[in-house]
């Protein structure tokens, strides 16, 4: 008989912690009167973003990268504020931090503004880590401190030739936003959160995503969205959401064109929210964040596996 490998690769202590960090989110939200929702994560679109992969079920649909879309569909019924911990699926994810199933947190909070779900996000990852400090940093500031570098003003040719300077790439050719997030991702991320919770603020108006934009202390316009950081890993990702159902359907459309000029799949749009949209969600913000990796942090962890019962290399 050959040898099988079976056992899960997370020992049950860490199981065990896993556990009880879900018991006390779940109490933290139940205090907030934040209702616990459930949404389907097999559906007949999915997100547009070129940058994310969703993985297709023939003849079903798409297993979802996030619950969002159906969650606003939630809110602008008047659910007030939710939240959900949701199994969900990117395709061409594993790794060290990535898997391509996994559990993500994901809540919105009715009426609160972009500080203020900073400052609940924080105290839910304290409840897994315990009393680390608070930093914010905004991301103009980080790419002028690490590379010298304005990455709201400067142009694409400056982009690419700092980003070749600290990092070995094999291509020649790319877009302003793929310049940006290789030298986030590559050279500002591993230096952020090494000693407290690290919130980037104000990213590119081109990397607005889901949320409204706004404009900053300098007169720069900039989207209205922060990332958490804690020990060079990205753990959440919160917008002050877009009401604006035009401006959706605008964005949704300039990933299509995108994904098009990459030889993407197209997706097709998600009539559904933006009927929601139109309807009218609710002034709220809202956040994701990855729970395998909070709790592998908050086990002094240095990889998915010794948090999840059965991840990709042990399906």
């Amino acid at each position: 008989m050959p040898q099988v490998s079976w056992q899960p690769s997370a020992s049950f202590a860490n199981l065990r912690r896993r556990a009880q960090i879900l018991a006390r989110l779940r109490a933290h939200f139940a205090a907030g009167q934040v209702l616990e929702v459930e949404t389907p994560q097999l559906c007949p679109t999915t997100v547009s973003d070129p940058h994310l992969n969703s993985l297709y079920v023939p003849a079903a649909g798409y297993l979802q990268t996030s619950p969002e879309y159906a969650m606003k569909r939630l809110l602008a019924a008047g659910s007030g504020s939710i939240y959900q911990v949701a199994r969900v699926f990117r395709a061409d994810e594993e790794g060290r931090w990535h898997n391509p199933e996994f559990t993500l947190l994901e809540w919105y909070r009715s009426g609160f503004s972009l500080d203020e779900l900073i400052d609940d996000v924080a105290a839910v990852a304290r409840l897994a880590l315990g009393e680390v400090d608070c930093v914010r940093h905004r991301y103009r500031d980080l790419f002028r401190s690490h590379l010298d570098l304005d990455p709201l003003n400067c142009n694409t040719g400056e982009l690419a030739a700092v980003a070749r300077r600290h990092i070995d790439i094999a291509f020649d050719d790319a877009d302003r936003d793929t310049w940006l997030e290789l030298l986030m991702s590559h050279v500002i991320e591993p230096r952020l959160g090494n000693d407290a919770l690290c919130f980037v603020v104000d990213y590119p108006p081109s990397q607005a995503a889901l949320a409204r934009l706004r404009v900053d202390a300098e007169g720069q316009q900039v989207a209205a969205r922060f990332e958490l950081y804690y020990r060079g890993v990205e753990l959440a990702n919160g917008y002050h959401e877009l009401l604006d159902a035009g401006e959706q359907r605008r964005r949704f459309a300039a990933d299509l064109r995108e994904r098009e000029a990459l030889g993407l799949p197209a997706i097709p749009l998600d009539e559904k929210l933006l009927a929601a949209l139109e309807h009218g969600l609710p002034d709220c913000s809202g956040v994701a964040l990855g729970f395998d990796r909070l709790v592998m942090l908050a086990v002094g962890g240095d990889a998915l596996d010794e948090v999840m019962a059965f991840p990709a290399s042990h399906r």
